[in-house]
């Protein structure tokens, strides 16, 4: 179910709006200074520093906030689908309650950098779904189709998505670590390689043994 996000239709369009959005931050700072001689930063020279915006950023960041943010929504959705179900098992429940614990601080995270980013912290919401524009990303019919599966169908189920929906997060932050530039973002995509790796062989472990 995996596909390299980048070459997903959609993409180019997405890749044009980071691209605007960070030549924005070339613009005149009023002062004479141009923004982009101060590391990709479009912050006022007041801003606190522990913002984001003190650390230098690229493309690449933004595009794997962006995409990251939704697919994080997404693995949150289907936990708590799984942990609405009566009997699931407590290997399942300590699983999907991990992913909640893991991913929730992420997503006020990245939202926080693209906002302090002036990048649009929507622009990925499009691609998942229906349009199947992100690595590893459930269909609406992927996500009904959790919803209604119970007892052991439903924990398979959950595991099979959430291989392939792991998988996706990792691909994509692989891609973060060795094109992204913010130092905060590449140590979070890594995080995120070594969690959802060991993960995805609990899963795939699980699955082996029904």
């Amino acid at each position: 179910m995996t596909h390299t996000f980048l070459a997903r239709a959609g993409v180019p369009a997405l890749a044009l709006a980071v691209g605007l959005t960070l030549a924005a931050c070339g613009a005149d700072d009023g002062t004479g200074h141009d923004m982009a001689d101060m590391g990709g930063a479009s912050s006022s020279p007041d801003a606190p520093s522990d913002t984001a915006t003190d650390a230098p950023f690229n493309a690449a960041d933004v595009m794997f906030a962006q995409m990251m943010l939704p697919h994080h929504e997404q693995a949150i959705e289907m936990s708590d689908a799984l942990l609405a179900k009566d009997g699931v098992s407590p290997e399942l429940v300590d699983l999907a309650e991990r992913i909640k614990a893991a991913q929730g601080p992420e997503i006020d995270t990245l939202t926080a950098w693209l906002g302090d980013w002036g990048a649009d912290p929507e622009a990925g919401a499009g691609m998942g779904h229906d349009e199947h524009g992100m690595a590893g990303m459930m269909s609406a019919e992927d996500m009904q189709a959790l919803e209604d599966a119970t007892g052991a169908d439903a924990e398979r189920l959950f595991l099979e998505q959430m291989v392939a929906h792991h998988e996706g997060a990792v691909e994509m932050a692989q891609t973060e670590v060795s094109g992204g530039e913010h130092a905060g973002a590449v140590e979070m995509a890594q995080s995120v390689v070594d969690t959802q790796t060991a993960e995805i062989q609990q899963m795939r472990d699980l699955l082996a043994s029904r």
